[in-house]
């Protein structure tokens, strides 16, 4: 018998021992029952039991007559007297909760705003369903200001005007959009340096800056599309074209195409990013006008970034990397980048404590397109490259104090090669020039650039009305081949906060502090070389104030750079001073 048979039949054996035990006991108390016999039992004395005599009244009690007369007998009669009344019980009524009344939403708006400077802002968005399942709508922007910076010697003038359509249709199980848009902005060089005409005469130097067109004009044309899948394996996929120009014969075009497809894999979520990138364009001369023919650039990146993702009570864990292949067809050379996806958290104490630690990295094509939208005031002489961004390690805490109030603090260290900087250009003082060669532009250098940053941010709701929050960040740089990380900044610190006052009143600030950059240009006739510039440090604060007239109509005030300050965000591109914009808005269906 093996050890499961022996297991088997041990609580029968127990059964039957605990059996037998049970009617052996049994029956040798019915034996030792039947041999009893008789004992003697000796008497000492014998029991015989009294009464104590009881304690004996020795007189009778007198009794007086006068507290034991005969009762009268006392007849209850009731005087039939009627009375009226006047109360009525009310009904029980159930208690109610007073509902406060809810917000009419508008699918469309258009707003209008009139300022100092010139300025006009403006804005519509209009939505309307075609059916159950499909919709159309537009979008329109436009801000502009005629100028007037102080000092300013050259026109400063800009305009902005972007319009977009779109239609989209939802179904239950999948949803798509397609999308194409116009913009058009306007930008001047108007940033001359200080001592700009210090080797010329007071003639020379008025004639010059009067000679100066400092302007110049972008035109894009953007076509989009998004598709979104709820029961397939590809869950979502976008593309995008954009065609980007300006005043000097500068022409791009970039097609970007993604797909994210998902899977469940040992009840845990495994999802793959596939990447198509194309960019091309030209410009038609470098900086110092040397070039014989226009200067093109080509890119071609493949990219395949697979991850997995585990989530338990307390801890979520993403484990992935990223494939790039990139091919630039006009040096005819390629590459091959491999970047860490990796992040985790643990609850340490809920959700008023959560650690969070990662790796992660990526491979960023730059455009012209993207250089313009963050920076207006660059020379169209640029050499465009990707960005090849190696790792970013970071680690952080973050949480709750309170129901309403939270927090996230963080270390990271970036390393990037052939990282993007905005530089000034150098200059002369030749009228031949073209208009961004006066020392009124800037240009872009690459370096590899490794930063060191922390990052701490409070949010808190204070009420259902009143929303804080401020962050801050500290930034170390260190270059490769550039002397300095040109403007970067060593500290930023932003903080917003929204009250609503009544019903009909509400408000708004914005904070923002950016700390000291580092800078250099020279005048090429005058100096071989020179020092690095400091950018001073800046803050600047904005406010705003609305009141609803109606559930349609709003008024609003704006105020810009309440301080005054003429600080630089670029060398010598002064911002506009104090600002101010009412208008108002209203809102609409079909």
């Amino acid at each position: 018998m093996n050890l499961h048979d022996k297991i088997k039949y041990f609580p029968i054996n127990i059964t039957s021992i605990i059996t037998l035990f049970f009617v052996f006991s049994l029956g040798t108390a019915q034996e030792k029952k039947g041999t009893i016999g008789a004992e003697e039992v000796d008497v000492v004395k014998s029991f015989s039991p009294t009464v104590s005599d009881a304690f004996k009244i020795k007189e009778v009690p007198l009794l007086d007559d006068k507290g034991n007369a005969q009762k009268e007998t006392v007849k209850y009669t009731v005087l039939p007297f009627p009375v009226a009344s006047t109360f009525t019980p009310a009904k029980g009524v159930a208690a109610s909760v007073e509902k406060a009344k809810a917000q009419r939403l508008f699918e469309n708006y258009a707003s209008l705003g009139i300022g100092n400077y010139g300025t006009l802002q403006g804005s519509l968005f209009v939505y309307k369903k075609l059916q159950a399942r499909d919709f159309i709508g537009a979008s329109f922007q436009h801000h502009s200001s005629q100028g007037g910076i102080n000092d300013v010697l050259l026109d400063d003038h800009f305009y902005d005007t972007k319009l977009d359509l779109f239609y989209g249709v939802k179904e239950s199980d999948y949803s798509w959009d397609i999308a194409g848009g116009f913009q058009s902005q306007t930008y001047n060089w108007y940033g001359l340096p200080a001592d700009f005409g210090s080797s010329l005469t007071a003639s020379q130097r008025n004639d010059l800056i009067k000679g100066i067109d400092s302007e110049q004009k972008y035109n894009t044309i953007t076509l989009s599309g998004n598709l979104t899948m709820d029961e397939s394996m590809l869950d979502e996929s976008k593309i995008k074209f954009h065609h980007f120009t300006d005043a000097f014969g500068s022409s791009e075009n970039r097609f970007f195409a993604q797909s994210v497809f998902g899977m469940d894999l040992w009840n845990e979520a495994v999802t793959t990013s596939v990447v198509l990138d194309y960019l091309g364009g030209s410009f038609e001369n470098n900086y110092t006008k040397t070039n014989t023919e226009a200067i093109d650039y080509r890119f071609l990146n493949f990219g395949l970034a697979p991850r997995f993702a585990i989530a338990e009570d307390d801890w979520t864990l993403q484990i992935g990397a990223s494939l790039f292949y990139s091919l630039d067809t006009q040096a005819s050379k390629s590459k091959l980048y491999f970047y860490p996806n990796f992040k985790a958290s643990y609850k340490v104490v809920g959700d008023l404590m959560i650690f969070y630690l990662g790796a992660d990295g990526s491979l960023k094509q730059n455009t012209y397109m993207d250089f313009v939208n963050e920076n207006p005031f660059l020379s169209p002489t640029l050499f465009i490259q990707p960005t090849d961004s190696k790792y970013n390690l970071f680690a952080g805490l973050k949480g709750k104090l309170a129901n309403s109030v939270s927090y996230n603090v963080s270390a990271s260290y970036l390393n990037e090669g052939n990282k993007a900087l905005f530089k000034a250009n150098n200059y002369t003082e030749n009228s031949a020039n073209e208009p961004y060669a006066f020392g009124n532009s800037l240009g872009i250098v690459y370096d590899d650039v490794k930063t060191m940053s922390l990052f701490a941010e409070l949010k808190a709701d204070f009420s259902r009305n009143v929303a804080f929050g401020i962050n801050a960040t500290l930034n170390t740089y260190t270059t490769d081949v550039q002397a300095e990380a040109w403007n970067l900044p060593t500290m930023k610190i932003n903080s917003t906060l929204d009250v609503v006052i009544t019903d009909k009143w509400f408000a708004g600030a914005k904070v923002f502090f950016v700390g000291e950059r580092k800078e250099n240009q020279f005048n090429t006739d005058l100096v071989t070389n020179s020092t690095s510039i400091t950018l001073p440090s800046y803050f600047d604060v904005n406010l705003n104030v609305g009141y609803k007239y109606s559930e349609r109509i709003t008024a609003f005030l704006k105020a810009n750079n309440i301080a005054n300050q003429a600080y630089q965000k670029w060398l010598n591109l002064p911002v506009q001073g104090f600002q101010i914009v009412a208008g108002a808005s209203y809102k609409f269906d079909f």
